[in-house]
């Protein structure tokens, strides 16, 4: 069997060996969270109080309220934990709905359901330095100089920044922000004013000022469960656990389970575990950077980076070089051809990702295999294009004077000389592949972007490098292998 096909015949292993979505039972309760401390800590406390009942999943991290409540609404998670303000002026785009029974019934249509109201209030709110020219939101038009350093939700948000500006009237120009960078960047004096949590542990930690919303523009966001009709029918024991949670969680104790993870390190399952059984929990040692890196996720992680990576630049192979030979042969079609596949080169990942998930119905592996396959088609397509047109005039010349046929002469001839060419391509796909993978972390398909998202949550570097030096690890290893391959075939070919 010729080098070639030996090359296309391992990439068609990996696409079968590798699942493309782990399937999920019907009897998984999955519990999805956002991508901040405290949805994170809920998602983790749900899950924990139904782990006794039922199989449980944590999803957690799952991005921006639009991809998680996306993902409930397709049924690739069954609750999360959500805040009755978001719920109504965010999901439902209704300023009059403020009962849970008037949320519950404007949901139901959708197969919907909100309930178990934990007994806190987390609400938005801005916050300045210690030392702030004023100490109402309304007194920030009076300095428009002011440095607004505003999360990218909370600007897109309908109950955040634009009614918040055209409430009170200000002109400032707000600089989108990572929620868990935005304490840094205040305390470094980069911003002036930054939107935050209420129950937000930092805001003692750097002595910030919250704001007083002296004209009430901020409703209440209570926390609550917002979760499929279905679930309590197909999950009775576990939904009556989750229900022993109402009104449970109080302001301080909120604050104090943010506290342990932002400040003292602990993880959020720990944080979980230690307020639902308090008598058991153990003080845990906060770990460094090497603890985090070979912590018991690693494998995992390690598993799902490698199936993304491989399945995808495998996928991109077996529908790229094909792609690539045809723009060889048809110079016709070769422009369109490259058009295409570099227009979606274009495309922001995360913006992909979240156009996936409505389009395929879940969340999880699947949009992430095809958003990473789609970024691979390009160095594989324009690999392959060039190493065909690169082969000798004569040597196609030879065969075809020696009656070999067009798929022979390709087969035989072309595509073996074009193969370190390709090869170089399909080193180039891997490469970028495994970087890429990080961002699907936000839709849940695993990979060590969830440490990095956990990180940038937190604000807590080693985690963020936790999950950014294995991946770079792993381009490395995956840029020395196929290096070695290009070795052996130039050893073979001379």
């Amino acid at each position: 069997m010729r080098p070639a096909q030996w090359i296309l015949l391992a990439l068609a292993a990996c696409t079968a060996w590798f699942p493309l979505q782990s399937v999920h039972a019907d009897d998984v309760l999955r519990i999805g969270s956002k991508r901040f401390t405290e949805s994170y800590i809920l998602g983790e406390i749900l899950a924990q109080s139904a782990q006794p009942h039922a199989r449980t999943e944590h999803r957690q991290g799952l991005g921006n309220t639009a991809i998680v409540f996306e993902a409930l609404k397709t049924g690739a998670i069954d609750a999360y934990p959500e805040y009755s303000g978001t719920i109504s002026q965010e999901i439902l785009k209704r300023k009059d709905i403020v009962s849970l029974a008037d949320m519950h019934e404007a949901l139901a249509p959708l197969g919907l359901g909100v309930a178990i109201p934990l007994g806190f209030s987390n609400g938005y709110a801005l916050a300045m330095r210690a030392e702030a020219r004023t100490d109402r939101i309304s007194g920030l038009a009076a300095y428009p100089e002011l440095r607004l350093g505003l999360s990218h939700e909370f600007i897109g948000r309908s109950d955040g920044w634009p009614g918040l500006a055209q409430r009170y009237a200000l002109k400032h120009k707000p600089t989108g922000i990572d929620h868990g960078l935005a304490y840094e960047a205040l305390a470094a004096a980069q911003v002036d004013v930054i939107d935050i949590y209420t129950t937000d542990a930092k805001l003692r930690q750097y002595r910030l000022r919250m704001l007083d919303d002296d004209a009430g523009y901020f409703p209440r966001y209570d926390a609550v469960v917002l979760y499929r009709l279905d679930a309590a029918s197909r999950f009775p024991q576990a939904w009556q656990a989750l229900r022993g949670l109402e009104g449970k969680i109080s302001q301080a104790g909120m604050v104090a389970m943010n506290a342990a993870a932002e400040i003292d390190g602990k993880s959020f399952a720990a944080v979980a575990q230690s307020f639902l059984h308090p008598a058991s929990a153990t003080a845990t040692a906060s770990r460094g950077l090497a603890g985090k890196i070979f912590d018991g996720s690693f494998w995992r992680l390690l598993r799902e980076h490698v199936a993304l990576v491989l399945v995808s630049v495998a996928m991109a192979a077996l529908a790229g070089i094909p792609l690539g030979v045809l723009a060889a042969f048809q110079p016709r079609l070769r422009q369109a051809v490259m058009a295409l596949v570099g227009v979606l080169q274009t495309i922001p990942s995360l913006a992909l990702l979240a156009m996936l998930i409505p389009l395929l119905g879940t969340i999880g592996m699947v949009p992430a295999l095809i958003a990473l396959f789609l970024y691979a088609l390009l160095p594989v397509v324009r690999n392959t294009c060039t190493g065909i047109e690169q082969v000798s005039p004569g040597l196609r010349l030879a065969a075809l004077a020696l009656g070999l046929r067009t798929r022979h002469r390709l087969l035989h001839i072309e595509l073996p000389l074009a193969l370190p060419v390709i090869l170089a391509g399909l080193k180039t796909a891997a490469v970028m592949s495994v970087g890429t993978a990080t961002i699907a972390a936000f839709i849940g398909a695993g990979g060590f972007g969830e440490r990095i998202a956990t990180g940038l949550a937190v604000n807590d570097n080693d985690m963020l490098l936790a999950g950014a030096l294995p991946a770079a690890f792993l381009a490395l290893s995956i840029q020395g292998l196929f290096e070695l391959a290009e070795r052996l075939l130039g050893r073979r070919a001379a």
